[in-house]
């Protein structure tokens, strides 16, 4: 048996296909990421779209949707609420199915939609995620969402902290993992803070997305898997393909 690989790539500057032998987890830690594993967490049922025509399309057939999400930073007309982990963990309305659009986030989701297995994976799980992978899927990319054609820095973090837990359990890293595994080996959580994607929430007045995300750190024992277009909630040593149950809207 071949030892089993991981690869780490970003979406908007080198995500190469074709993936259907590969199980890809797609991280956007500031935010598209982050907030759909927050919804899951809040016994959401969650649902990705790839633009914005495509979520008017699946909202019309879901039950009280809440819209959340954002195009080139700006939240669309008539959603609810724009692409944060922060306010959505303040929503009660729990019952009411979440449908996330993002610029980067969601489009890396639905790129990756003929991949052998889509996960969707943020510092709330990393290491979840890592345990969900491990000895279930022979090649793993993990691919940073990315944004205005640069790998951003909350991004790659999260991808060398989940490859670092692959590489221990006897994955080989392949391309620039073992680089950008080392490049951020030991580095501290508040690294981030001086990447572009900080730099902006900071500055449009959306820092508590930015403080939500240092605070909740590897406090999800859960992953995210797509179906269709939901993604599906289950514990980390449960595989969601053989384990989760699929409702389709």
């Amino acid at each position: 048996m071949s030892q089993p690989t991981v690869l780490i790539e970003c979406f908007e500057t080198g995500f190469r296909g074709p993936w259907q032998e590969w199980a890809v987890v797609a991280i956007d830690v500031l935010r598209a990421t982050t907030t759909i594993l927050t919804g899951i967490a809040q016994g959401r049922r969650c649902f990705s779209a790839e633009s914005l025509d495509a979520a008017v399309c699946l909202a019309s057939r879901m039950p009280d949707p809440l819209l959340v999400g954002e195009l080139g930073g700006n939240m669309p007309y008539g959603f609810d609420l724009t692409n944060s982990p922060s306010l959505l963990a303040k929503r009660t309305d729990t019952h009411r199915p979440m449908l996330l659009l993002s610029t980067s986030g969601t489009a890396l989701i639905s790129a990756a939609r003929d991949a052998e297995v889509v996960y969707a994976a943020c510092l709330r799980n990393y290491r979840a995620q890592a345990e969900a992978l491990v000895g279930r899927y022979e090649r793993v990319a993990l691919v940073g969402a990315g944004s205005r054609r640069e790998f951003r820095e909350e991004d790659q973090l999260c991808c060398a902290w989940i490859a670092s837990e692959l590489v221990a359990a006897g994955y080989a890293p392949i391309g620039d993992a073992a680089e950008i595994i080392e490049r951020w080996r030991g580095a501290p959580l508040t690294s981030i803070l001086g990447g572009k994607s900080a730099r902006y929430l900071t500055e449009t007045g959306q820092q508590s997305d930015l403080e939500f995300t240092l605070q909740h750190v590897d406090d999800l024992d859960c992953v995210a898997q797509l179906e269709g277009d939901e993604l599906v909630g289950s514990s980390s040593r449960v595989a969601v393909h053989s384990g989760g149950v699929r409702v389709d809207v």
